[in-house]
């Protein structure tokens, strides 16, 4: 082990801090700079009081929890948030500015002066953040369901990144080689996302269904096979309720990854029914089956669109119809394509319509090559004068 007075080692002597020299040249100085040190003070009490001011102001314009959120409540919580530490210390560091302090005094006013802005600067910027994650999605939303579920992990989130910012940023004004630092934070930051991937992939996709809204919780969805209507938006899954009433559970990173439909947004469905008429039927007939069907949707609450004939099949006529129904609910739109349907029967059946099935016709022949009708053959009626 090499010797402690060994000069090739190099030595830090560590001196405390002479507390009589700094209170000596501290009264020295007010002695010599009295007037430019009552000026400061006078300035810094006014800004100080201004400082409180505003504070005041922003804590009645904040505005309550669970109220609709604006640019004016976003400054007014931010400005809420001063503290007096940080108050107290830009009035101390005009002060040592304008005064002329001593270089202890001032280096140590500076010092704290830096620590204070910094720190204040994360909590407005987390403030401001918050604030504006609230708006966005309370505008829009004015139950805020989904983003209650989620605002504890965003303010989490955001707290954690910008003090980490601060401190760094106070370590490196202090003269401290954050370069490490930094690199080990990110080191880390890589180990834990790699090891919890799924999780954080759920909780970003939540965030990503909060703050875009391809849906919200009473909406009816499709995707793939499935249509249900969204019962609750989590951090980590979506509940569907789907129309048999099965309850669905499904993460929001994989639903997020199918073509989702929603039908909360149309204010009218279209619909159609496909309807074929035997070949029996005769062109004059089936040139009023269109009127036929306008007139019955006319008068079901519904709005006709198209009708017509659309091709020849295998059994039948074909015809379609097209209409479109102004109602937000699906059990609304169910009744009126029930009653057109049982409609479009009821005026079949009285007009004589057939509609056409699959049928097919067998024809079977005999040993001699004669064909055998599928039905009985109608014997020849002779007939027979009675003589009285």
């Amino acid at each position: 082990m090499a010797d402690a007075k060994d000069p090739a080692l190099p030595t830090k002597t560590m001196r405390a801090p002479d507390f009589q020299a700094m209170w000596r040249d501290t009264a020295d100085w007010f002695a010599v700079h009295y007037m430019q040190i009552l000026i400061a003070i006078g300035a810094a009490i006014v800004i100080y009081l201004l400082l409180a001011t505003l504070k005041g102001l922003g804590k009645r314009y904040k505005g309550s929890r669970g109220d609709t959120i604006g640019y004016t409540n976003v400054l007014g919580r931010t400005v809420a948030k001063t503290t007096h530490f940080f108050m107290v210390m830009v009035s101390a560091r005009l002060v040592a500015g304008y005064a002329d302090a001593p270089p202890v005094v001032y280096r140590t006013i500076v010092f704290l002066f830096t620590i204070a802005t910094v720190l204040q600067g994360a909590i407005w910027a987390r403030e401001v953040i918050l604030g504006l994650i609230e708006r966005r999605t309370l505008a829009e939303d004015g139950q805020g369901e989904t983003l209650a579920n989620a605002m504890g992990l965003i303010r989490v989130l955001v707290t954690v990144a910008l003090f980490a910012i601060a401190g760094i940023v106070v370590l490196d004004n202090l003269g401290v080689n954050v370069t490490g630092l930094v690199a080990g934070l990110g080191i880390g930051g890589i180990a834990i996302g790699l090891a919890a991937q799924g999780i954080f992939s759920d909780l970003f996709a939540a965030l990503s269904i909060i703050f875009d809204k391809p849906f919200r919780r009473g909406e009816s969805i499709s995707y793939d096979t499935t249509t249900a209507t969204v019962e609750k938006i989590g951090l980590k899954s979506t509940r569907l309720r789907a129309l048999t009433g099965e309850k669905k559970v499904i993460s929001n990173a994989n639903l997020l990854q199918k073509e989702i439909t929603s039908y909360q947004t149309l204010d009218h469905r279209r619909l159609k029914f496909a309807i074929g008429v035997i070949y029996q039927t005769p062109p004059q007939v089936a040139e009023q089956i269109p009127d036929i069907l306008k007139t019955i949707v006319e008068s079901l609450d519904a709005v006709f669109i198209r009708s017509g004939f659309v091709g020849f099949g295998a059994s039948s006529l074909d015809f379609e119809l097209e209409f479109e129904v102004y109602k937000p609910g699906w059990d609304d739109i169910y009744l009126i394509r029930h009653n057109i349907g049982l409609a479009i029967l009821r005026q079949f059946n009285e007009r004589g319509i057939e509609f056409a099935y699959p049928t097919q016709t067998t024809f079977t022949a005999a040993p001699d090559g004669r064909m055998i009708m599928p039905y009985a053959e109608v014997q020849p009626v002779k007939r027979v004068d009675l003589e009285g």
